[in-house]
């Protein structure tokens, strides 16, 4: 032969193909886990609408559903534990979806709103709204938290980036974190220099679903929904980003308007649940995690399961918080900080859910 065997068979360069077809038997993993997922909704709905510091039994509870009157216990259900049960589903699915959209953008199994100071600050810039113009209610709330989140997002990823290209994981979470701290006392300081200014956001900052209105989350459920439509159409394209850039670029993903629109939803959506309930922890974070391990790394699932599964956590929280400490109660982002940590070192801990 003129040529020796390894030059002569010279095999053209291959196309990149499309990740392959999902396997049944995994779809019905998927789909039952979801089943699941719903159904754990809506028992921890039935039980939030039972359990408060005025309990009522689950027969009050369903008289109270189906013969709205004036009695106490239809007043209860109708005007405190409806709107509450709402606030913590939508809140939770937002959050919960924030986080597995920037955990795909980033590559990072470590991100979320909370530790790459998204929610820091969505918070600090509603702390400076009410310090300097005297907002007083969600309307006001509502846009600086977009400003401070989309801000926050943009400095992070630049940090992160800076003089090498690309961010890696940990320069994304160490730059996340420091800003947090630093912008969570900044907050805090104001808050203690003028207490009586800043008395209306002060049980807000803990992250509580408590005393959050029915009007109000429907003034910021539009935000919320144009995040969730955002992150569902680009759940395709967070599948290609997945496999790298170039990659992503080679089947035919345009990688800067994925980006672009991912960070924009995930300042809608968690903007807007900072605005109506302060930051609560480790749901961006511990939710998708959980979520990858049972369905794997498709994100159309992960962000459909992550938006019931964040529901469950956050209800689970608020129940459990009224239950422990009756008649009070413990703030929904206390609990979550609380059960986050061991939650997300046993999920580190297992290779099959700590990478994406």
């Amino acid at each position: 032969m003129p040529e020796n065997s390894a030059s002569a068979v010279r095999k053209e360069p291959r196309a990149p193909s499309a990740p392959p077809r999902d396997h049944p038997a995994l779809n019905r993993r998927r789909l039952l886990g979801l089943v699941l997922l719903v159904a754990a909704l809506g028992l921890l709905a039935l039980a939030s609408l039972a359990h408060g510091s005025n309990a009522l039994s689950y027969g009050q509870v369903w008289t109270g559903l189906w013969d709205r009157d004036e009695t106490q216990a239809s007043l209860i259900v109708w005007e405190l534990r409806i709107p509450r049960t709402a606030v913590g589903v939508i809140v939770g699915a937002a959050f919960g979806i924030a986080g597995a959209v920037i955990q795909a953008l980033t590559r990072n199994p470590l991100a979320d709103p909370g530790i790459l100071g998204v929610n820091a600050g969505a918070g600090f810039a509603v702390t400076l709204g009410v310090g300097l113009f005297g907002l007083t209610g969600i309307t006001g709330y509502i846009w600086f938290a977009f400003i401070g989140a989309a801000l926050t997002t943009l400095l992070v990823y630049t940090i992160g980036t800076a003089g090498r290209g690309s961010a890696s994981p940990v320069t994304l979470v160490l730059a996340g974190v420091a800003l947090s701290a630093v912008l969570n006392g900044f907050s805090t300081f104001l808050t203690l220099i003028d207490p009586e200014t800043f008395r209306s956001i002060r049980s807000w900052g803990l992250g509580s679903i408590a005393r959050t209105d029915l009007g109000d989350t429907l003034y910021v459920l539009p935000f919320l929904l144009a995040g969730l439509i955002i992150a569902v159409c680009l759940s395709g394209a967070l599948n290609s980003i997945a496999l790298g850039d170039d990659l992503a670029a080679s089947l035919g993903t345009k990688v800067v308007r994925t980006r672009v629109l991912g960070i924009i939803a995930v300042t809608l959506l968690a903007g807007g649940a900072t605005a109506l309930t302060g930051g609560i922890a480790f749901v961006g974070l511990m939710v998708p995690h959980a979520v990858r391990w049972f369905v794997g790394p498709d994100q159309r699932w992960i962000i459909l399961c992550s938006a019931a599964a964040a529901g469950v956590l956050v209800l689970a929280a608020d129940v459990l918080g009224r239950i422990i400490a009756r008649p009070g109660e413990i703030e929904v982002g206390i609990l979550t900080a609380i059960v986050g940590a061991p939650v997300l070192i046993a999920l580190v801990r297992r290779r099959r859910a700590s990478g994406l």
